[in-house]
């Protein structure tokens, strides 16, 4: 039991790997980019749980509430990342992984995706206190959207310290940063597919790794690609929009 403890959390608690990370230029390239998919594929998740917070009756209540919430994201995340490092190494899960991660993709491009925007906090009888009714919604809520990230994590990079600290980094953000990523992607819409996009891509790169076909793309190569995407994605929106502008000024020219 402790041995398995040990394989699946140890690498958290090594000093070297910690030391490798932080001051590896290329690990921060990959964690800049899983922090970037974390915040654009989790905006809409980050509204639904600040949207729990509103049953309650003060702001210091909600905030509070938040707080608790990162903190037990923050343990969940940990947890996972454990669990998860030790099974994305089983070619049968990197095949169902990769599978579930299509799935998303074609449901988003299918326009079949249901987002989580039930409301879970009802008017049924309680037996505990409405503050601590919403922060285990918002845990639930937390474990249920962090598989993909996770998931999606593992599969740019299997080292558990990177996929820490760019959830940790994307948990954060996206409690602090909501409103200014949902901003952000409806002045600039392309941001959404080029997301779902680059999930797709994941995908593949998880399946070529199954050792059947055994093709490893480098994390931090992914890293640029993730990069150059949104790149691309900016000056596709941007000559977009200069295009509109000429096509209305014509239209108003010729009025």
């Amino acid at each position: 039991m402790f041995d398995l403890i040990g394989k699946l959390y140890g690498p958290f608690f090594s000093v070297h790997n910690w030391e490798t990370v932080i001051s590896s230029g290329s690990d921060w390239l990959v964690i800049f980019s899983l922090v970037l998919i974390e915040c654009l594929l989790s905006v809409d998740n980050a509204v639904v749980l600040a949207a729990q917070t509103q049953a309650l009756p003060t702001q210091k209540l909600r905030e509070k509430s938040l707080f608790y919430g990162i903190w037990g994201a923050y343990v969940f995340r940990f947890l996972i990342i454990g669990i998860g490092v030790y099974l994305i190494n089983l070619w049968e899960i990197k095949v169902l992984g990769a599978g579930y991660l299509l799935f998303l993709t074609v449901q988003y491009f299918s326009k079949s995706r249901v987002k989580h925007t039930r409301r879970l906090v009802s008017n049924k009888k309680r037996h505990i206190s409405m503050f601590w009714s919403v922060v285990m919604q918002i845990e639930l809520m937390d474990i249920v959207f962090s598989i993909d990230s996770v998931l999606a994590s593992l599969a740019i990079s299997s080292n558990p310290v990177i996929v820490l600290i760019g959830g940790m980094i994307g948990i954060l953000a996206m409690r602090g940063v909501a409103e200014m990523i949902m901003r952000l992607m409806r002045i600039i819409p392309e941001l959404e597919p080029m997301a779902y996009g680059l999930i797709a891509l994941i995908a593949i790169k998880l399946f070529i790794s199954i050792p059947m076909i055994d093709i490893e793309v480098p994390a931090a190569a992914f890293g640029l690609i993730v990069v150059a995407a949104v790149v691309i994605t900016l000056i596709i929106h941007f000559i977009r929009r200069k295009g509109k502008q000429t096509t209305n000024g014509s239209h108003d020219n010729q009025g």
